[in-house]
Formats: C-alpha cells, sequence, structure tokens
C-alpha cells in the first residue's frame, strides 16, 4: 500500500509498504477514506521536534471502515465507519478513567513515564505508524475508535479527530466563560477551531492575532476581533481592544514554530530580540534541512507566548496548545508569575472530547467543514505538504483522500 513515510529531516517519501495486519488482541485495521496534514506533521519535517525514527509513518489524523477487529474489541462490527483519536488510549488505566485519556498508562510502548502516544511521532511517543495511507493498524482500538454518526461526513470528522478537540481543549484549559474576552494566538486550523469552542462556551469576544490575512479573513467570518502583528503593534492593539484592561484568558494555538514580525512596528521589538531568538531556534532546531523555502522552523519560538503574556489581565488565565517540544526550555516565567496567571497545558485528551463533539456536528450546532479549504488525493501528498508548509494563500486545511 502507499503511505507518507518520514525518512530524515527534510526528507519524507510516499512509500510503498506492507499492509498492517491484527498484532494484538485490542487491535484493529481499518482502511482509511480520508486523513489530513497537521501542523504537528510540519514540526517532524522541519526539525523542530527530534528523534523521529526512519520510516515511521505520518499523520496523526483519519476517519476509515474496520477491515479487521482484534477478539478483543467487542465495542466495534466489521465495516463500522470510524473516527480515530490523535491519541492512543486504553480506556481502563486510572488516568483515562478519570478523562486524562492522552496520558493513558499503557498506550505508549516505552511505558507509563513515557506519556502521550500519538499516530506518526517520535521515538517517545511510541512510535506507531501514522494515517496518512490507504490502511492503518489502530492499538486500543475500542478506545482510539469512536464510530461517526450517519448524518456527519468524512469531511466534518476528520476536523474531529484531532484538530477541533484539542481545540476545545484549549479553550476548556483557558475556562471559557460567558462575558469573556479571549485572545487566540494563531488562527491555523487549530486557531480557527478556538475560536469557534470560545464562542461556543460564551465567550463575549475573541480577538485572533496572526500575521497571514487569509487566516485573518476566516476568523472574522466566524465573528473575531482581528489583528495582523505585521501591520500592526499587537501589543498596542489589543491594549486598546481590551479597554486597556487585557484579556480575561490567551490560548497559544501556534507553538514552537511561532513568528516574530517581519514588517510594521512591531518588527522593531524582533530585531531588538534577534540574538534570543536564534539562541531558542538552535535549541529546538539543531537539526534542519530546508530546501527552495520549505521546512524552515519558525524565527521566534517564544514570541506567541510572550504577546499572550504580556495583554493578559492581571490574574488571567493562559492555554498552551500549540506545540513545544521537550527541548523547549525558554518561557518567560518571570513576567507570568508575577501577573499572577495561571497557566494550563497539554496535549488533548481526545477520547474524552470527541463523542461530544460529534454530537454538535450531528446536531448542527457547529459545521467543521468550513475549516477545511483543500482537498487531495494521497498521490499528490508531497506538493500539498509543501504548499501548507508555506502558507500559501488559501491552504489552511488539507484532507487526504486515498486512491479508491
Amino acid at each position: 500500500m502507499k503511505a507518507l513515510v518520514w525518512h530524515a529531516v527534510g526528507d519524507i517519501r510516499l512509500d510503498e509498504v506492507a499492509e498492517p495486519r491484527i498484532v494484538a488482541p485490542t487491535d484493529a485495521v481499518i482502511r482509511l477514506t480520508a486523513s489530513a496534514i497537521c501542523g504537528t506533521d510540519l514540526h517532524f519535517v522541519r526539525g523542530t521536534f527530534s528523534d523521529m525514527r526512519p520510516g515511521t509513518i505520518l499523520g496523526h489524523e483519519g476517519v476509515g471502515i474496520i477491515e479487521a477487529l482484534g477478539s478483543d474489541v467487542r465495542n466495534f462490527s466489521i465495516g463500522d465507519r470510524v473516527v480515530v483519536c490523535s491519541t492512543v488510549s486504553c480506556g481502563c488505566c486510572t488516568p483515562c478513567r478519570q478523562g486524562n485519556t492522552a496520558q493513558c498508562d499503557n498506550a505508549n510502548p516505552n511505558g507509563p513515564a513515557g506519556g502521550t502516544c500519538f499516530f506518526g511521532g517520535p521515538a517517545a511517543t511510541g512510535p506507531v505508524n501514522g494515517l496518512q495511507a490507504e490502511k492503518a493498524r489502530i492499538p486500543y482500538a475500542a478506545n482510539t475508535l469512536v464510530k461517526i454518526p450517519d448524518n456527519v461526513t468524512d469531511d466534518q470528522a476528520i476536523m474531529v479527530s484531532d484538530i477541533f478537540p484539542t481545540a476545545w481543549f484549549g479553550a476548556e484549559a483557558a475556562e471559557v466563560k460567558r462575558g469573556d474576552v479571549v485572545t487566540v494566538f494563531g488562527c491555523g486550523p487549530v486557531g480557527q477551531f478556538t475560536i469557534a469552542s470560545a464562542f461556543l462556551l460564551g465567550a463575549a469576544r475573541v480577538i485572533a492575532i496572526d500575521g497571514h490575512e487569509d487566516r485573518l479573513e476566516m476568523a472574522r467570518r466566524q465573528g473575531a476581533f482581528t489583528v495582523n502583528f505585521e501591520r500592526e503593534d499587537p501589543l498596542a492593539t489589543l491594549a486598546r481592544l481590551t479597554g486597556g484592561t487585557g484579556a480575561d484568558c490567551a490560548i497559544d494555538a501556534v507553538g514552537v514554530d511561532s513568528q516574530h514580525a517581519h514588517h510594521g512596528p512591531a518588527r522593531q521589538e524582533a530585531q531588538d530580540k534577534r540574538d534570543k531568538f536564534r539562541q531558542e531556534v538552535a535549541q529546538v532546531a539543531p537539526t534542519t534541512h530546508e530546501q527552495n523555502g520549505n521546512w524552515m522552523p519558525g524565527d521566534a519560538p517564544t514570541q506567541a507566548l510572550e504577546w499572550a503574556i504580556e495583554t493578559l489581565k492581571k490574574a488571567g488565565r493562559l492555554s498552551i496548545i500549540g506545540v513545544y517540544p521537550p527541548q523547549a526550555e525558554t518561557f518567560p516565567i518571570g513576567k507570568a508569575m508575577n501577573k499572577n496567571l495561571t497557566l494550563k497545558m497539554g496535549n488533548c485528551n481526545h477520547h474524552t472530547l470527541i463523542p461530544h463533539l460529534l454530537k454538535l456536528v450531528s446536531t448542527g450546532a457547529i459545521d467543521p467543514a468550513r475549516v477545511l479549504t483543500q482537498r487531495e488525493p494521497l498521490s499528490d501528498v508531497l506538493a500539498a505538504y509543501r504548499a501548507f508548509d508555506k502558507r500559501q494563500p488559501g491552504w489552511i486545511k488539507t484532507e487526504l483522500t486515498p486512491a479508491r
């Protein structure tokens, strides 16, 4: 079968690989009807998340049809249409029973201390082969798969595999409540769903910050106030839009590949911090392999965090759902501490949230397919990666469709 395989930083290939099979009684094998490209996948190609194992199939978002079941998967049938939770969880251990399915004690082959196990990730996460393929083996399938309601399309369901639940997780971590002013840093796919989640949870005003006008336009269509940090000083603008008080809560939906301003009034701040940002990039991306403008790490890993902390009100709440690797050791802790901020962060507990979000989609409360901008065949995955990596206008979320 065809699958997208990681070989090295800057080197991914559409390879012919062996079809998956049942290995354990808790496994399932599915035929993918849709997968997707996520910003997290780009970290592995850019080198901002290291220790990938060559030969790992990439991708952690998937929708498919069950083709085979292990003997201990008792809640599904062959032929069921399912969405794959991006993080693997057993459903039996103490963290899973408490709803912390991203910290399952049993899913990670490296043991309980290994932490989150997800598809298509680095060695520390398993690794478990991913979902940008024609078929996939699903460990702990009884808890890692969720049946899709009949009236939910593949286009909608693929958004619920990772980016919508991650965004909802971030909004819940920020404790968004009715009347809040919420800032969302980053208007990529997760940022778009973070805006939607904040409104669904009762936010009175959502302010979205990004440097790409097509992403900001999508945010405006949702009703968000928008700030383009390439055209204006985000600190001054956010102070004005919050009445000088600051936001009640801020959500970092950017992560380690954050960019500083290259134009406008905020450019001077970036120049003043040039050496600091260079040291941060060297720390999080010791190996890079840039190719014709592709696979370039973000040039200011802590920029979104710094702006978020600066623009929060005293005793505000900061939620971090953008991906940061273990090598990231720089954080403006002093500013956060001296404002009495509450910080929550982590990997999404997908299985805990996905059933609820599928119900919201099924009832028509939200149509997640509105964030989907491209549908590309798996055979064109390399070109799709390059376009998404360069943030080409209009490339916000890409679905991959395997050959039928």
